[in-house]
This record gives structure tokens, C-alpha cells and sequence, in this order.
């Protein structure tokens, strides 16, 4: 995305609100005039069923969270963030109006908008796929390769403020496994939770117990178009 295209979005921001805790951004069901940019921080896409908490795709800096309500008006999920946020909301009627004006650039948000697709698709097969400790190397490569794309990732790793239960609730399995597949990681000297941060040890062992391959996030590899 150019420079001249990043001021146009930043300029459709009609607010720009912070949260320093956990906070429910809109509910499932709230009938939606405007989409979510989450620029600093990680929100989640939360599904509340039989009294548990599932948490479904986690968003980070420079994801437009929620773009299909453009088109769907309500969601089927409550869109929550995790630690402190700052988030940017953009009214429906400013990107209409901007369609005619900048096609290219809404070409680029719906693009963004399917590879949220794409990642959801990867999160089930991985859950087919792969035990917890799996599931937890994949969604830690994930999200490092996804924060190294918009210059927010370091070669040791990045900031994390994902509880344990919340890792629970992402990976498909219970908070007291997950701590057991956290020592695991740790003390096979692969990746080290704590204290809001992941440090990764050994970047070739974490893909590979986690089965992570970059092409589904169209970055570089036999998906990536220039």
C-alpha cells in the first residue's frame, strides 16, 4: 500500500478510540454502520456457545477487523480486545463513496478482507491436524509472520498479552493442557511464554511442530502475485 493510499484511509477515521483492557467492541447481532481498523494492539473474534468461549481468528495492527460487516450489517461473532488497543472506526457510507473514486485501493481491502478467509480455512485444518502443542507453535508462527509483515516482529519474537485460558480458548483446548504445552515448548528450547511476550528460541522447530507453511498468507511462496 502506497503512502498516498494509507493517508486515504487514515483520513476516512471519522474516531479513533482506546481501550486498556479487555473490552467488547460490538456484540453478535449489533446491526453495523461502520468497520474497524485495529491499529495498535490484537483484538479477537470471539463465538460464546454452551458457556464457553471460543476464540476464532486474532487480528493485529493494520487489519480492518471487521470490512464484511460492509456488506453483512450484522456479524455472527463479538469482536473483543485483547490487552491495550487503539482502534479507528470508518463509516460504510465513507467507503461507498470511496469505491468509484479509488478502485484499486478497494480492491486492496478486499483482498485483506479474503485473506481473513484464507487464514480461517488454515485455523481448521490445523485443528484436524494437529495436537495442542501443534496448534500453539502454529498460532505463535502465525502471528509472528504476520506482525513481521507491518515491521512489528523482532528475530527473538514479540509482544503477546494473550492470557493462557485466552491461548486455551484459540488453540481447542483447556487452560491447565495449554500451561503443560507451554513447559513443553520451553523446555524442548523452542519458544518461551511470559509476562506478555513470546521469545522465539528456534524459528525451523517452531514451524515445523506447528506444520507452518507462509503460502496461505500470500506474503511469498506459490500464492504471492507482485
Amino acid at each position: 500500500m502506497s503512502a498516498d493510499d494509507c493517508g486515504t484511509i487514515e483520513n476516512l477515521f471519522h474516531d479513533v478510540e482506546r481501550f486498556t483492557t479487555a473490552h467488547t467492541i460490538l456484540e453478535r447481532g449489533d446491526v453495523l454502520d461502520q468497520s474497524t481498523l485495529l491499529i495498535e494492539g490484537f483484538v479477537a473474534r470471539v463465538i460464546r456457545e454452551e458457556g464457553k468461549r471460543h476464540i476464532v481468528a486474532l487480528h493485529v495492527p493494520g487489519d480492518f477487523v471487521d470490512l464484511h460487516a460492509f456488506a453483512l450489517k450484522r456479524l455472527d461473532h463479538d469482536v473483543v480486545s485483547i490487552g491495550p488497543v487503539q482502534i479507528g472506526y470508518v463509516k460504510h457510507a465513507r467507503l461507498e463513496a470511496l469505491i468509484p473514486k479509488k478502485p484499486q485501493l478497494m480492491r486492496m481491502l478486499w483482498f485483506s478482507t479474503l485473506l481473513d478467509a484464507a487464514i480461517h480455512r488454515e485455523w481448521i485444518l490445523k485443528l484436524e491436524q494437529l495436537s495442542a502443542d501443534g496448534r500453539l507453535a502454529h498460532l505463535i508462527a502465525e502471528t509472528w509472520q504476520r506482525l513481521d509483515f507491518v515491521g512489528l516482529a523482532q528475530p527473538t519474537g514479540f509482544a503477546f498479552p494473550l492470557t493462557q485460558a485466552e491461548l486455551a480458548d484459540a488453540c481447542g483446548t483447556t487452560p491447565i493442557h495449554l500451561n503443560r504445552v507451554v513447559r513443553k515448548l520451553r523446555e524442548t528450547g523452542v519458544a518461551d511464554i511470559s509476562r506478555g511476550r513470546v521469545s522465539v528460541l528456534d524459528h525451523a522447530a517452531l514451524k515445523d511442530i506447528g506444520r507452518f507453511n507462509t503460502a496461505y498468507l500470500y506474503g511469498q511462496g506459490p500464492l504471492h502475485l507482485d
